[in-house]
């Protein structure tokens, strides 16, 4: 009689507006990766360089939703994952690219590219390959459906792995005194 192995659980990553933080935290939980790896299978992530995501048990996604692309992405992103982490406070909040909501989006684009001297040469990029800006930068939340909240900027490495081991366990995820961080 042999043992079969429990299956790996499929996870993603991706990112939308905001710094790559919160990845760069998933890293740093450095040789516990090799721990990680025993237990999930990555598609979608800076580890895999996949662009699309498949079917996966846990998706993990940083920074805010700031255009049509990031829409479009989060919305796939949320179909294609059973479960659905918001890391980081981009995902969680809106973040460092939200205080950008109290101007005018017209405004910004106006003194950006026509008030100052840029490479625009006096226009505002108007082409089809840029996506569409939002008039505001939104959590995650307020476009699909988030199962899980992972605060920081960016929650540390030691938060991540306590996080995810806890689902991995089985157990809802709690994080205790120390490894919350609002830097």
């Amino acid at each position: 009689m042999t043992d079969t192995p429990p299956r790996k659980l499929r996870v993603a990553t991706t990112s939308l507006a905001g710094c790559f933080g919160c990845h760069m935290s998933l890293l740093d939980i450095d040789e516990r990766l090799f721990a990680l790896l025993d237990r999930v299978e990555f598609d979608r992530s800076p580890l895999t360089d996949i662009k699309h995501c498949g079917k996966c048990d846990i998706g993990i996604i940083e920074g805010g939703v700031c255009n049509a692309e990031n829409v479009h992405v989060l919305r796939e992103f949320r179909a294609n994952c059973d479960v659905l982490i918001a890391m980081g406070a981009c995902a969680v909040n809106g973040g460092l690219p939200a205080q950008r909501n109290h101007l005018d989006i017209a405004q910004c684009l106006q003194e950006v590219y026509l008030t100052e001297t840029s490479l625009a040469r006096g226009m505002i990029p108007n082409d089809a390959e840029l996506p569409l800006p939002l008039d505001k930068v939104h959590p995650l939340h307020e476009v699909v459906h988030i199962d899980y909240f992972l605060p920081g900027c960016p929650p540390s490495a030691d938060a991540i792995w306590q996080f995810l081991t806890d689902l991995l366990d089985g157990r809802t995820p709690r994080l205790g005194h120390g490894l919350i961080s609002y830097d």
